[in-house]
């Protein structure tokens, strides 16, 4: 019986790992799937390039453009410097902004103040919708650092845009299930394989190379080990299952109250889409996207490249996945704010990830309840532009099975009274195990102390 329970609390594990965003009480509902299990696979299919904001884009260049984003009403909004290139932007369907700065004007200050010298606590990122570049500073950013910021601000143009903000920009970390190790605790965020093995690809920042992964605080159910990192520059890992296999279920991302949404492919998201993001400490929310290739400095070290969202996070959301429709778009990397306040969250593009790591994402086929398979190419337009941000929705639901007694294993994985806040894996309960386990975690954290004084400083 114990052994079968075991095989059981696998399995379901394995189900908690994919989306590893779940509740074990309350539940946000405010955004939830609400297709059947037989629903299509999601609408956000690619429009002519000729006729996406992205098409025009890459077809003007980027000295006659400066960005595209969703307009209210779901068709894409181009920024162009001249008249001509409105025109084209008209005939196309699209709708033309005429704007004062190329993107070749919004690269360069970005890059101007990439070289300047670091301060923690900053953030930056293009407002296409603005044709400006917005510097954020959070509450740890001293007035002689912000003063600097400012006049290195001043150097580049009246375009550049400086905000102060409350909170901390710091990776969210802390005091999460489902997945916890020595390093701390994450949120897992999408099952990808390589053709041979199948992996959780979660956040970077969550542990180095080496960090061992468990569902328990006990670190009885081992869910795997990390077999690549890349923080800070970038924030992505992967956790190797144990057994190499993510087993059923492996493309529904968990989003709470034994539901969950299926996967279907991935793709890059726009400015102004409607996202949703799922995490163990806040659950699922939703909000847009405000940003592309923002980077934010960190305490640890400065990550370039991601996802700007209006949408909440708190600690231990981290490595959680961003989708929209069914399409995954992301990892939660950190931010500031929370959900009683609200912030700005960033997010690691997936797209960037599957490429970098050379996997591939793990897919749910077209009728619910079959069995993953990886995706060879995304299965949305690199925009996802042809749905209005308002009706978008999570994608299709499907069910999390497992339990016994009529409580779901997964809310017994996710009960708050089985874990307590900012305990490390080794639980005392058990202990034959606390010795052994107590000189592993401390040669963790030595090693992941060296490991990154080693890289930031």
């Amino acid at each position: 019986m114990r052994h079968a329970r075991r095989r059981v609390v696998r399995r379901v594990t394995r189900l908690a790992a994919v989306g590893g965003l779940l509740l074990g009480g309350t539940m946000v509902t405010r955004a939830m799937a609400s297709e059947s299990p037989d629903a299509a696979v999601p609408r956000t299919y690619a429009q002519e390039a000729a006729d996406t904001g992205a098409g025009l884009v890459s077809r003007l260049g980027s000295s006659r453009t400066a960005g595209t984003w969703i307009g209210d009403d779901g068709r894409p909004v181009v920024a162009v410097t001249d008249p001509k290139a409105a025109a084209e932007v008209r005939s196309a369907g699209a709708e033309p902004k005429v704007v004062s700065h190329s993107m070749n004007e919004l690269k360069s200050a970005t890059q101007t103040l990439r070289s300047a010298p670091r301060v923690a606590g900053t953030a930056w990122a293009m407002d296409y919708r603005t044709n400006q570049i917005v510097v954020r500073g959070d509450s740890t950013v001293s007035a002689a650092d912000w003063s600097r910021m400012t006049r290195v601000a001043d150097g580049i143009g009246a375009f550049v845009r400086m905000e102060r903000t409350e909170g901390t920009f710091t990776p969210r970390l802390n005091g999460a299930l489902p997945i916890l190790s020595t390093a701390g605790r994450c949120s897992a965020g999408f099952n990808v394989t390589d053709g041979q093995r199948d992996f959780i690809l979660t956040a970077g920042h969550c542990g180095p190379t080496g960090s061992v992964w468990f569902a328990d605080n006990g670190g009885n159910e081992q869910v795997g080990k990390t077999v690549t990192q890349s923080f800070p520059g970038d924030d992505y890992s992967l956790v190797q299952y144990a057994d190499g296999r993510a087993g059923d279920g492996a493309a529904v991302v968990a989003i709470g109250d034994g539901k969950g949404v299926q996967i279907t492919g991935a793709a890059d998201p726009s400015v102004g889409q409607r996202v949703f993001r799922s995490g163990s400490t806040s659950g699922l929310r939703d909000g847009q996207v405000t940003a592309l290739n923002a980077t934010v400095n960190y305490p640890e070290g400065t990550v370039t490249g991601l996802i700007e969202t209006n949408v909440c996070a708190e600690p231990g959301d981290s490595g959680g996945p961003l989708f929209s429709e069914g399409i995954a778009l992301g990892v939660t990397s950190g931010g500031s704010g929370d959900c009683q306040a609200g912030g700005t969250t960033f997010f690691q593009p997936v797209t960037k990830a599957l490429t970098e790591l050379d996997v591939q994402l793990l897919v749910a086929t077209p009728a619910a309840g079959g069995s993953a398979a990886p995706s060879p190419t995304p299965s949305a337009s690199a925009t996802q532009s042809s749905i209005a941000p308002g009706a978008a929705n999570p994608g299709a639901s499907a069910p999390v099975a497992g339990g016994t007694a009529g409580e779901p294993l997964l809310s017994r994985l996710t009960d708050s009274r089985n874990v307590g806040p900012g305990l490390l894996v080794i639980a005392g309960s058990l202990i034959a195990l606390v010795a052994t386990r107590y000189i592993r975690a401390e040669q963790d954290r030595k090693a992941y102390r060296r490991y990154y004084s080693a890289t930031w400083s």
